[in-house]
């Protein structure tokens, strides 16, 4: 058994022993962003796109800064939406200091060009800086929602000195269109799990789609390779390249998730009701 795999086990049990919210660990994910997610790895230009049925998610960024991706933008993402939840607030601090507040994300801070620290400074400034449109299209009707994350974001920290309290605080201001989504009908998480998973951005998108899709199915469905990859995959030249890391990532998700109830088959994914990982009466803040 590798290190990796025994500590999703061994968080897994933890997981078991104790609810979310007994655990101080429940958290939420915005629909929008687990309906159709981010890129995993960098990509070419400043747009992208993910598709999920009759639902697009595109993602614009300015040329000069390019498009979020990877772990940390969705860390960010799980952040926010817990918090704004929780405070039923625009307006979110975040802390003191740099290093407090990558504890929240449960990273380490460290220095030099790809230290962590330079690492979500730059995610940070990719994912503030975009531009969100959400498409549903219904036959002849469609409606389109435009949107960013933030208004404004304000980071004051010195990356030299990341314990040590800024001269201003450091903010973020949601915008009211991504507010009324986050509070709206969050899609509650185990920060726990999110913590488990973080080295990977598709194991991570896997577990918030999974409890999503069981918080309203009510009967098994088959999701089609092409589709999960719709949703879900990135920068992958062939589906079969695809379905390999996804089948990957869905045995880590799987420890930690053990409820979800899902069959592997040679066309698709069958996705059977399943509790989800948050029981619907302990998912209130």
């Amino acid at each position: 058994m590798t290190p990796s795999v025994e500590r999703l086990i061994n968080d897994a049990l933890a997981m078991e022993r104790e609810s979310a919210l007994e655990a101080g660990a429940l958290g939420f994910m915005a629909r929008a962003m687990v309906q159709a997610t981010l890129p995993h790895k960098q990509v070419a230009g400043n747009e992208f796109e993910r598709r999920n049925g009759n639902y697009s998610l595109s993602i614009m960024a300015p040329s000069s800064i390019g498009l979020p991706y990877g772990t940390i933008p969705r860390l960010l993402l799980a952040w926010l939406t817990t918090e704004a939840v929780k405070t039923k607030s625009r307006e979110l601090e975040l802390g003191d200091s740099l290093s407090g507040f990558m504890a929240e994300l449960d990273m380490m801070p460290t220095g030099g060009r790809w230290g962590s620290i330079t690492r979500l400074k730059d995610q940070s400034r990719r994912l503030f800086a975009s531009s969100i449109t959400a498409v549903y299209e219904n036959g002849p009707g469609f409606a389109v929602i435009n949107q960013a994350v933030a208004d404004r974001a304000q980071f004051w920290w010195d990356n030299k000195h990341p314990e040590q309290a800024g001269l201003w605080k450091s903010t973020v201001t949601l915008s009211e269109n991504f507010f009324n989504e986050v509070i709206d009908r969050p899609v509650p998480i185990d920060m726990r799990a999110i913590r488990a998973l973080k080295k990977s951005p598709l194991a991570l998108d896997i577990y918030s789609w999974l409890t999503y899709r069981m918080s309203y199915l009510t009967s098994p469905t088959v999701v089609s390779w092409a589709g999960v990859a719709m949703m879900l995959g990135s920068s992958y030249a062939e589906l079969r390249d695809f379905k390999k890391s996804f089948l990957n990532e869905l045995r880590k998700v799987l420890l930690v998730y053990p409820n979800a109830n899902v069959e592997v088959l040679p066309d698709g994914l069958r996705i059977k009701p399943s509790l989800t990982h948050i029981p619907a009466n302990k998912s209130k803040p």
